[in-house]
């Protein structure tokens, strides 16, 4: 990619990290050599796999990109290094193909090899089925899933892969990638944890503060409702959710805010019930009963549709503030 990507990828390899560090590359040997001046030790060598990219971007055939596999992959074994083969297109490949160079993958030493959702246009059903096939027909070969979020499943497709055996996931934070992103890394590791009753070992607590790290070095500002880490996933307004929550937690939260960095709140707009009103105040230390209440509630949800919006602080202390006729006793 030219001196600035060497120079980055060569100042990771300098921060001596406990990680392998894989760098990408076309499966040609003069990029494989670059890699490795580098001083990398892994590297992922990605050639077309699907016959539409095969006949129409490389104006090959499939002889060809069989040879063009075993040349570098030949030459990067020889180098000792850690081997991903990629698979640019796989969803759309034909799978006896991929079986074939999995096979070579497999004879020439080879370290896995990468399923390439390269269009985002796989089902998560389609993506299960797959990787099974392969992982029965070539188990001597660890597959990776690379996954696309075109049509909004990239970390569903990367979570059916890993339940179908595959055993490595690219994922990027924020889901940042070509097009449309890829599969997010916050969401695929408290997928596995909590859909799928799947430990990673990673540690999640600081999951919000890196996404708005990223967010910020990206300058792509992360959404309000990004799942996972956005500040509004713990957020709860309707009357109904923010009474539940407030008497458990767990009845309307699939895990603690705090597994991901974030605490939970309680948002007065134009769908709160008193419940939620009460609870709002209290967490700004003022104590209402039932009766200030309810017609604080009708001036709070007046004012969110006036402003299209919910409430903030400063907003619901000065309707505290402001005069109120108690209702009548019966």
């Amino acid at each position: 990619m030219g001196g600035h990507e060497r120079a980055g990828i060569k100042a990771l390899v300098d921060l001596g990290l406990n990680a392998r560090l894989i760098t990408w590359n076309r499966a040609l040997v003069p990029e494989i050599e670059a890699s490795i001046a580098c001083g990398v030790q892994a590297v992922d060598i990605s050639l077309s796999v699907s016959d539409q990219m095969i006949v129409h971007k490389l104006r090959k055939d499939r002889d060809a990109v069989k040879e063009q596999l075993k040349v570098a992959l030949g030459f990067a074994k020889s180098k000792n290094l850690y081997v991903s083969v990629g698979g640019e297109d796989s969803s759309r490949a034909d799978l006896t193909f991929l079986v074939e160079l999995m096979e070579i993958t497999r004879s020439l030493g080879g370290d896995r090899f990468r399923f390439c959702d390269t269009l985002g246009i796989m089902d998560p059903f389609a993506m299960f089925d797959r990787i099974a096939f392969l992982r029965q027909a070539v188990p001597e070969v660890e597959i990776e899933v690379h996954t696309h979020n075109d049509l909004g499943m990239a970390t569903a497709n990367a979570i059916a892969g890993i339940k179908a055996g595959a055993k490595f996931v690219n994922t990027t934070i924020n889901g940042l990638g070509e097009r449309a992103g890829n599969a997010a890394l916050e969401e695929v590791v408290m997928g596995l944890k909590h859909a799928c009753g799947i430990e990673t070992g990673i540690d999640t607590h600081r999951f919000r503060e890196m996404s708005l790290f990223v967010a910020k070095a990206s300058h792509r500002p992360l959404s309000v409702s990004k799942p996972v880490v956005g500040e509004r996933v713990f957020a709860h307004e309707s009357g109904l959710h923010a009474d539940g929550v407030i008497k458990d937690p767990h009845n309307y939260e699939g895990f603690d805010p705090a597994e991901v960095g974030l605490t939970r709140s309680i948002v007065v707009g134009k769908h709160s019930g008193t419940g939620g009103l009460i609870e709002r105040y209290r967490s700004m230390g003022i104590a209402i009963d039932r009766t200030r209440a309810v017609p604080l509630l009708e001036k709070t949800r007046a004012m969110s549709c006036r402003r299209k919006r919910d409430l903030s602080n400063s907003e619901l202390l000065s309707l505290y503030l402001q005069k109120v006729t108690l209702p009548k006793a019966a």
